[in-house]
């Protein structure tokens, strides 16, 4: 479903933006123009690749080029990355913030919430729904699979497809943030849907685990997973084969939410085997 793109008329968006590029210290921050809530990306420095411990430190174990971190240098260089994404995907019909105004080193955009209130993340939700049990975590889950298929339905992917960056709208639809990066420029389209889906995993196999609905989250995704195109359904067969060692690890606390995450993913991601 499309966004709203109906721009209201009083503001100068381009001017606004100019005016504070030039005042602003934070990369991110939010302002509110009569009654309308924006955010304005500045350009930042170059960035390192520690953010991408987790998928990287997989990939070189497991040797999977589906999880090799895609290159994300900041700067002007991912405002470009980011604007070029955002015109595409909105022309996709996917939800995503509203670019109201671009320049070299920023960009500014429409909150994809109510003004003055939150836009909760999938992931949020997942954690807040988790008192309510496996029927509500369940629900939002298959939500935000959905969501997934819907991107890929349109031949293209996200970058970073984390239930964070997975946005849940007043309307209850799914929207998407954060395309700082482009996999689509560095692997091939079924390469990147099947990262698309891994670190969708990997970012909620825990909250399905310990909410006590993995097994039900496990028939759904094989389902989900028998509609997807050979190539793709290629691609994590080998990914998941190659991450068979992550079976191997206790369900334990003590290895950390990161590996606690990854080894509840592989439990989601290995076949479901007929009784």
């Amino acid at each position: 479903m499309p966004h709203d793109t109906d721009t209201p008329p009083a503001h100068d968006y381009a001017a606004f933006l100019r005016q504070q590029l030039a005042l602003q210290h934070a990369n991110v921050a939010r302002y509110m123009l009569d009654g309308e809530q924006v955010w304005l990306k500045k350009a930042g420095p170059r960035h390192g690749m520690g953010r991408y411990r987790v998928l990287g430190a997989l990939a070189r174990l497991a040797r999977l080029q589906v999880l090799r971190p895609v290159p994300n240098l900041g700067g002007t260089a991912a405002i470009a990355t980011e604007a070029r994404r955002l015109y595409d995907l909105a022309a996709r019909g996917l939800r995503v913030p509203v670019l109201l105004a671009r320049q070299e080193d920023g960009l500014l955009l429409r909150h994809l919430g109510r003004p003055g209130e939150p836009a909760p993340s999938l992931d949020g939700e997942l954690h807040a729904a988790m008192p309510q049990g496996p029927q509500a975590v369940l629900a939002l889950w298959r939500q935000g699979l959905e969501a997934l298929q819907q991107v890929h339905s349109t031949g293209t992917s996200l970058s970073q497809a984390f239930a964070r960056n997975l946005v849940r709208c007043p309307d209850g639809v799914v929207g998407f943030i954060d395309f700082e990066d482009d996999p689509t420029r560095a692997l091939p389209l079924a390469h990147c849907q099947a990262r698309d889906a891994l670190c969708f995993v990997h970012s909620t196999a825990l909250y399905l685990r310990e909410s006590g609905a993995l097994e039900t989250a496990r028939l759904l995704w094989a389902a989900w997973l028998a509609q997807q195109p050979a190539d793709m359904q290629s691609t994590l067969a080998h990914s998941i084969a190659r991450l068979a060692w992550l079976g191997h690890l206790p369900q334990s606390r003590r290895l950390g939410r990161d590996l606690q995450r990854a080894r509840a993913a592989y439990d989601l991601l290995t076949p479901v085997i007929p009784a």
